[in-house]
């Protein structure tokens, strides 16, 4: 596929009903000027967690699940190597679902980022 996904790196690692699990390298299409992670890469990781997750919940024939709302804490810069997203539903009702991702690096196995998601679940 031809995907934001494919373009910065994005892996899903593993999904279940409780939680999913992606990484994401820390190189030139997800660094700022800086030589930072990009907080909009990481974002990007999140919302993409979030989705995955409420489409392994829904039932693919008929709904599809598209973010609504995202907000995201930077806490910690990274230069390289490779970051981990883990995200768990809060809430998962008929129309919405809730997220919670914590993105870590994986060296240190710090806390960079938390977000929350708010997922619409729509009809096909």
């Amino acid at each position: 596929m031809n995907t934001i996904m494919d373009a910065i790196g994005i892996e899903i690692v593993e999904i279940t009903k409780e939680k999913v699990t992606a990484t994401m390298p820390v190189h030139g299409p997800t660094r700022q000027p800086y030589g930072l992670l990009h907080g909009g890469a990481s974002v990007v990781l999140a919302e993409t967690v979030a989705s995955v997750g409420s489409m392994n919940l829904v039932d693919a024939e008929t709904e599809a699940a598209v973010g609504l709302e995202i907000n995201a804490n930077h806490i910690r810069s990274v230069r390289d190597g490779n970051v981990t997203a883990v995200g768990k539903p809060l809430h998962i009702g008929r129309t919405t679902h809730i997220w919670e991702v914590k993105i870590t690096d994986e060296a240190t196995g710090k806390l960079v980022c938390v977000s929350r998601c708010t997922i619409a679940v729509i009809q096909k």
